[in-house]
């Protein structure tokens, strides 16, 4: 079993279709929940599972937590997409990635990305925060570029 940093195909082809928004004033809701180093995930995930998910612990619960903050620019001719950091408290947990998924009625719980921490990570009654990478053509979470 494996976790693959990747961007979800099917979201791929939902974003074509005009099924996914993300726009700050009236878009879509998105989540982000952590596994564990037995979930199988990787870019042929299509929605959120709860196999393999982190156990509830603190201010974590099944499904994680709403992302807040999401903000589209235009970074040097790349589309770019950032979240707010996002922080779990009071946690005793080991993640080895996370799911970014969309939570609108149009694609329901479907998967947006797959994170992978590159190896165990750690939290033993404190906080375990994600922090996404700048919004810059090179570095944001989702980039699309042509």
């Amino acid at each position: 079993m494996a976790i693959t940093q990747a961007i979800a195909n099917a979201f791929k082809k939902q974003l074509l279709e005009g099924d996914q928004n993300f726009s700050s004033s009236s878009g879509d809701k998105f989540k982000l929940a952590l596994y564990t180093s037995s979930a199988t995930l990787n870019s042929a995930t299509t929605s959120f599972t709860t196999t393999n998910e982190v156990a509830n612990t603190g201010t974590y619960a099944s499904g994680g937590d709403p992302l807040a903050g999401q903000n589209t620019s235009i970074a040097s001719g790349v589309a770019i997409v950032d979240f707010a950091d996002l922080s779990f408290t009071g946690v005793t947990l080991t993640a080895r990635g996370a799911m970014i998924y969309n939570t609108s009625s149009a694609v329901t719980n479907a998967a947006v990305a797959v994170l992978d921490f590159g190896a165990d990570k750690t939290a033993t009654s404190g906080t375990f925060t994600i922090q996404f990478p700048a919004p810059t053509s090179t570095a944001a979470i989702l980039r699309i570029s042509g």
